[in-house]
């Protein structure tokens, strides 16, 4: 299935956060954990906001942990988001 977002928005598959520390210490569901997550764009909309942000499909970028709307596909969880729940591109 193919998606298009609509106006300013993008379509992100998340990336998925270690339960394990550096120092390997398993960390539990309980645990507090970072407000930010990571995820890689698959689709972005054509809205004039995201526009001017010159995102790109493939792009990684770093978002609000409960920000945006959940999607399934093919099994597969996504989430859209608004231009403003975007902190930030994350540069290799």
């Amino acid at each position: 299935m193919k998606i298009k977002p609509l106006g300013d928005r993008v379509l992100v598959k998340p990336l998925t956060s270690d339960e394990v520390t550096h120092s390997g210490i398993v960390l539990p569901e309980s645990a507090e954990k970072e407000q930010k997550e990571q995820g890689e764009i698959v689709a972005v909309g054509n809205g004039p906001k995201i526009g001017k942000l010159k995102l790109r499909v493939g792009q990684s970028i770093v978002f609000g942990k409960y920000s945006g709307d959940e999607i399934e596909i093919d099994k597969i969880q996504y989430k859209f988001l608004k231009d403003e729940d975007i902190l930030g591109v994350v540069e290799k």
